[in-house]
């Protein structure tokens, strides 16, 4: 497994962080997101050999937001 800290702009409440939260557990592979709204970022634990890195920025780019 590993941590990936993902910086986010766009959040601007508690729906936000439930659509991007929600989103990332669909993936295969992603074990866990916490996501830490006041400062922008989103920590998420995935296995490497069934998701991307490249797949957990596209799918938060796909909710509408914008990943560093």
């Amino acid at each position: 497994m590993e941590q990936v800290t993902l910086k986010i702009n766009g959040m601007t409440g508690d729906h936000c962080v439930s659509v991007i939260r929600s989103a990332l557990l669909e993936l295969s592979g992603v074990s866990a997101v916490e996501i830490h709204f006041k400062e922008g970022n989103a920590d998420v634990t995935f296995d490497s050999n069934k998701v991307s890195l490249t797949a957990l920025q596209e799918i938060v780019k796909n909710q509408g937001y914008v990943v560093s």
